[in-house]
């Protein structure tokens, strides 16, 4: 009989973009399930102050960890200075995203090449770096978050949309080749809060063109990424929480279609 290596336990996330919007939820929603939080932020340090000190107050311990996720040798460097705070990472959760606006007729290789640092190589290389810091006898995961824009293509924001394309696909080659050390699985959501010039009216006209009659909420993101960072069976997969978004077929991104 092979013996199986009890798993030793690994509490600690280092959630990217955590200072802020579905960033700074899903921090707190990992913490309020018992996780040590490594809060990266670029730009929004008060925001990550007062998300840490939120982490806190709900009786598990924070770090503040800055970076330019465009930065090769900071982000190399990050799971590392998280670890060295906190302890051994057990999460990774992609959640910083560049989100800039582009189309068939305005693309530009500039802008395409800084959302594929920023969206796909990063979380790749983050990745790679729980893979090799991983104890012998425990698993880690690395959540991605996605969109379900890719189960319905429209052509808006171009760039943006061919970068998490990319990795979605990352997703599923990093699950086989990281495992059995790290799963390695993606969350989609939906119109989840306002963007960009969005008005409320027109989010919340946007929010409720589901099927299920409202996408996701940020509470629905936060119970997914909870549950995929203990379901220890999953690897390889994307979780659609969208309210059904994806079943409707749009010409152009839901944004636009609202008033």
């Amino acid at each position: 009989m092979t013996a199986v290596l009890p798993s030793v336990p690994l509490n600690t996330a280092l959630v990217t973009g955590a200072g802020r919007r579905i960033g700074r939820a899903i921090a707190l929603g990992l913490a309020q399930a018992g996780w040590d939080i490594a809060l990266h932020y670029r730009h929004s340090r008060v925001e990550a102050e007062q998300t840490a000190a939120a982490v806190r107050a709900l009786g598990r311990q924070a770090v503040l960890l800055d970076a330019d996720l465009a930065d090769e040798a900071a982000v190399r460097a990050l799971a590392g200075r998280a670890s060295a705070a906190l302890g051994p990472l057990g999460c990774i959760v992609n959640n910083a995203s560049l989100f800039e606006y582009d189309n068939a007729a305005d693309f530009s290789p500039a802008l395409l090449a800084t959302h594929m640092q920023a969206n796909v190589a990063a979380p790749i290389l983050l990745a790679q770096a729980l893979h090799a810091a991983t104890p012998a006898g425990s698993q880690a995961v690395v959540i991605n978050l996605l969109d379900q824009k890719l189960d319905n293509l429209n052509p808006d924001y171009l760039s943006y949309t061919l970068s998490k394309a990319a990795l979605q696909t990352a997703t599923i080659m990093l699950a086989q080749a990281l495992a059995p050390t790290v799963r390695v699985v993606g969350v989609s959501p939906g119109i989840t809060m306002v963007s960009g010039d969005q008005s409320q009216a027109g989010f919340a006209s946007a929010h409720r063109a589901t099927p299920l009659g409202q996408s996701s909420t940020p509470q629905d993101i936060v119970d997914a990424v909870c549950y995929l960072a203990r379901a220890r069976a999953i690897t390889g997969t994307t979780l659609l929480v969208d309210g059904g978004q994806h079943l409707m077929t749009l010409s152009r991104d839901v944004m636009f279609l609202t008033e």
